[in-house]
């Protein structure tokens, strides 16, 4: 058998049907956060972009559950290989999987918890899609998916999470993803755009959010959906780290909240309302690797930092001239990176494993680890996956023509636009009628919004 499964057996743990619901609720709550992510990135970019932005999350649903069941938790929790990837033929196609057997030693089948981080290989590269808003072509985004999460996003999640992978042997600390998501996908991210430049008219046109409010419904998604992706990844163990990772989950994303609004009001003058939604997000970001190694105070630390430093690093674009869209660099990969170097300071040692941090008595060590992790997954991702976008860009061309970029990415590559304004202010019989006579009577001038 390859290893991470155990058979039912009298000296081996039993199913346990509690867990077993808790666990495919958890994996339910991290699916919703890809259409969750939509509706945020959705609501971010400019009218002309929004379904195209909605459809980059959603077409991750089809194409990355289909090459999981294929080969991707094979090449992810398969028999370890040189300590850099998987591979289990038992995993191929999900065939060699008996519905008797649990995973790991666990009390949870083994299909509960493929189906559980195949919703994580889902969201990672949906991620990357905010930061290429308003000029991908829809077939070469497609293409870049199938292709990156099997060159970069399998390799590096067994690595980090896998049996035998090496940053998992070394002792990196990332209890549901700081590393094999949020940087993976933030420095991805970074590659890209590197690749295929800026939009037209980067610092020179506004391109403000058309919709706050679907901005805030899908921070609140995600938000929701967190608890699943954070404290679903114990799964379902009967000692109470989970628990932790709820309470440290819904701790740091407050006070990453607060944070990056009172930096907001004192940089900028105002509170305002993609503020709260960003410096959620990025409490969420960060706290993800570290909410089972430190305490509730510790989680207001790491959330607080996080806060301040994502909205401090969101302005760097404009510094350094990179075009990214939605701040995926500056809110995932900045995000990431603070969570996972911070379990080196705030590690108590008496939550998920016994390493303490810098601040309980640790040292040094834990954080050489996390910085290991950090600039390893960093590297990697950046690196292969501009490779990557200039092979796509090499072939099929990453990016549409500047004129359909102007007029508008949802009409050239979807045939669709989100609102129809076409019945708007009346009518054909409103517009040929005749104005009442009088001094007072309305102009009927169209005011645009």
């Amino acid at each position: 058998m390859p290893p991470g499964i155990t058979t039912l057996a009298a000296d081996t743990p039993t199913l346990s049907a509690a867990n077993t619901g808790f666990m495919l609720i958890c994996s339910a709550l991290v699916m919703l956060m890809t259409p969750a992510l939509a509706f945020f990135y959705g609501g971010m970019v400019r009218v002309k972009s929004t379904l195209n932005m909605l459809m980059m999350s959603f077409i991750s649903l089809g194409i990355v559950t289909i090459l999981w069941v294929l080969y991707g938790f094979s090449l992810t929790f398969g028999t370890d290989a040189g300590s850099v990837i998987g591979w289990s033929q038992d995993f191929l196609g999900l065939s060699g999987i008996g519905v008797n057997e649990l995973w790991d030693g666990t009390t949870i089948p083994v299909y509960v918890f493929a189906v559980f981080q195949l919703m994580f290989a889902v969201l990672t590269p949906a991620l990357i899609s905010g930061a290429l808003a308003d000029r991908v072509k829809f077939t070469s985004w497609a293409l870049f998916i199938t292709l990156w999460v099997t060159v970069v996003y399998f390799p590096v999640a067994h690595w980090v999470w896998g049996a035998g992978g090496w940053l998992y042997e070394l002792g990196v600390i990332d209890f549901a993803g700081g590393t094999a998501v949020h940087i993976n996908a933030g420095a991805a991210a970074l590659g890209v755009i590197l690749v295929i430049g800026k939009r037209v008219g980067f610092k020179k046109d506004p391109m403000r959010p058309h919709s706050l409010p679907l901005v805030m419904l899908g921070a609140a998604l995600l938000w929701f959906g967190w608890f699943g992706f954070n404290a679903g990844s114990w799964l379902g163990n009967d000692d109470g780290v989970g628990a932790v990772m709820f309470v440290n989950t819904q701790v740091a994303t407050g006070a990453a909240m607060l944070a990056w609004l009172v930096y907001e009001k004192i940089r900028h003058g105002a509170f305002t309302t993609l503020g709260a939604a960003s410096g959620a997000v990025a409490g969420l970001v960060a706290i993800t690797p570290a909410g089972g190694a430190v305490s509730p105070l510790g989680a207001i630390a790491v959330g607080a930092i996080a806060g301040v430093l994502c909205a401090m690093a969101v302005g760097l674009k404009y510094k350094f001239g990179y075009d990214d869209s939605l701040d995926v660099v500056g809110v995932h990969l900045v995000g990431g990176i603070i969570g996972s170097l911070l379990v080196g300071f705030f590690a108590t040692g008496g939550v998920q494993s016994d390493a303490k941090g810098l601040f309980y008595g640790g040292g040094l060590d834990q954080l050489g680890k996390q910085a290991v992790g950090v600039f390893a997954v960093l590297a990697y991702s950046l690196v292969v996956s501009a490779v990557l976008a200039l092979l796509v860009d090499k072939t099929l061309g990453m990016r549409v023509d500047e004129d359909d970029e102007i007029s508008g990415i949802d009409q050239v590559e979807h045939a669709e636009t989100a609102y129809d304004f076409s019945g708007a202010g009346g009518g054909a019989a409103s517009r040929t009628a005749a104005p009442a006579p009088g001094p007072a009577a309305p102009t009927n001038k169209k005011v645009d919004a």
